[in-house]
C-alpha cells in the first residue's frame, strides 16, 4: 500500500500553479518579481490544505503526520524567495532594482532658453556646474542657449520640461545672472550622472564673466566689443580670428597649448605649484578688447580661424 507523505501533493500543485502563473504572465506583461510576490502565499494555502485533507482522510484515532521533507524543502525554498521579493518591494529596493534593469542611455534636446536684453543690462555673469559648454558672441540682442543632454534613465520622456529646470536668470541692476543647475539624477546605490553639452550665445556688446566649476569651456568670441573674464575652469579652448581686435591673457594657468602665446614672467612662489603656473598673452590687432582667463588647468589657443 502506497504511503501518503505530506508535501508531495503540495510540491506538485505548486509547480503546476507556478507554471500557469509564468505562462499567463507573458500575456499580461508581468515581471518575474511580480509573479513571485503575488504567488508565494498560495504555497501556504496548498500545504495547509494538504495537511487538513490528510487528517480528515486518516482513519486512525491518533493520526501521525509523515512528511516528504525533500518536497517541503523545495516548497519552502520557493516560498522564501517570494517572501524576500515581497520584503524588498515593501522597502522600495525592488523598485530601484527594476528601475536600474530597465535603464537605457537616452539623449534629449535641451529646452531652448531665450532672454531678451535691453540697454539697462551691461554685464552677464554665468555660474556653471561642471558641464561642457561653448560660449559664443552674437550680434543678437538676446541671450540664448541650446544643446543636448544624455542621461541613463528608465523613463521614456525628457527629464527637463522647460529651460528653468537647467538654468535660472535673474537681473539685478545692470547685471544678468545665469545660474546653471545639475541634471536630475538618482542619489544612492544606483547613482548615475548625466552629461550635458550646451552652447550659450552672448550679445557681443555685453561684458561677460564666467565662474567655472572644473568644467571644459570653448570660447568663440568672434567680433566681441567688450571684455570677457573666465575664472576657475579646468580646460579652456579659445578660437579667435586673426583679424580680430582683441587680446587673450592668462593668469595662474598650469598648461598652455598653441604657438601664438607670448609667455610673460612666470609667478615666483615658494611652493612647487606656484612655480609651475604660467602667465601669457596673445594679441590680435590693437587688442582693444580683452579675454582674461585665470585659475585654469589647460588653455588651448586656436588663432587660425
Amino acid at each position: 500500500m502506497r504511503t501518503w507523505r505530506v508535501g508531495t501533493f503540495s510540491m506538485g500543485a505548486s509547480l503546476i500553479m507556478l507554471g500557469l502563473f509564468l505562462f499567463f504572465s507573458k500575456f499580461l506583461g508581468l515581471q518575474l518579481a511580480e509573479v513571485l510576490m503575488a504567488w508565494w502565499p498560495v504555497l501556504l494555502v496548498v500545504l495547509g490544505g494538504e495537511i487538513l485533507i490528510y487528517l480528515f482522510l486518516s482513519r486512525q484515532e491518533q493520526p501521525f503526520l509523515k512528511y516528504d521533507f525533500l518536497s517541503i524543502f523545495f516548497v519552502g525554498l520557493i516560498g522564501t524567495a517570494g517572501i524576500i521579493f515581497a520584503v524588498l518591494s515593501s522597502t522600495g529596493v525592488m523598485g530601484k532594482v527594476e528601475d536600474v534593469m530597465a535603464r537605457e542611455v537616452r539623449s534629449y534636446n535641451l529646452p531652448n532658453f531665450n532672454y531678451k536684453t535691453d540697454d539697462s543690462i551691461k554685464r552677464v555673469v554665468v555660474r556653471t556646474v561642471g558641464y561642457d559648454m561653448t560660449v559664443e558672441a552674437t550680434e543678437s540682442k538676446e541671450v540664448s542657449m541650446f544643446g543636448t543632454y544624455r542621461v541613463e534613465t528608465a523613463k521614456k520622456t525628457a527629464l527637463l520640461k522647460n529651460a528653468q529646470d537647467i538654468v535660472t536668470a535673474n537681473q539685478k541692476g545692470d547685471t544678468l545672472y545665469l545660474n546653471f543647475k545639475m541634471l536630475p539624477e538618482d542619489a544612492g546605490l544606483f547613482h548615475s550622472q548625466g552629461i550635458l553639452a550646451a552652447t550659450l550665445l552672448i550679445p557681443n556688446h555685453l561684458k561677460l564673466e564666467v565662474v567655472g566649476n572644473t568644467d571644459s569651456l570653448s570660447l568663440k568670441p568672434r567680433t566681441i566689443t567688450n571684455d570677457w573674464n573666465i575664472d576657475s575652469t579646468s580646460d579652456v579652448t579659445v578660437n579667435v580670428l586673426k583679424n580680430s581686435n582683441l587680446s587673450v591673457e592668462t593668469t595662474d594657468v598650469e598648461q598652455l597649448q598653441g604657438k601664438e602665446w607670448n609667455i610673460k614672467e612666470e609667478p615666483k612662489g615658494s611652493d612647487e605649484l606656484n612655480a609651475t603656473l604660467k602667465n601669457a598673452v596673445y594679441q590680435s590687432g590693437e587688442g582693444k578688447y580683452r579675454i582674461h582667463i585665470s585659475n585654469a588647468y589647460d588653455v588651448n589657443l586656436n588663432a587660425n580661424q
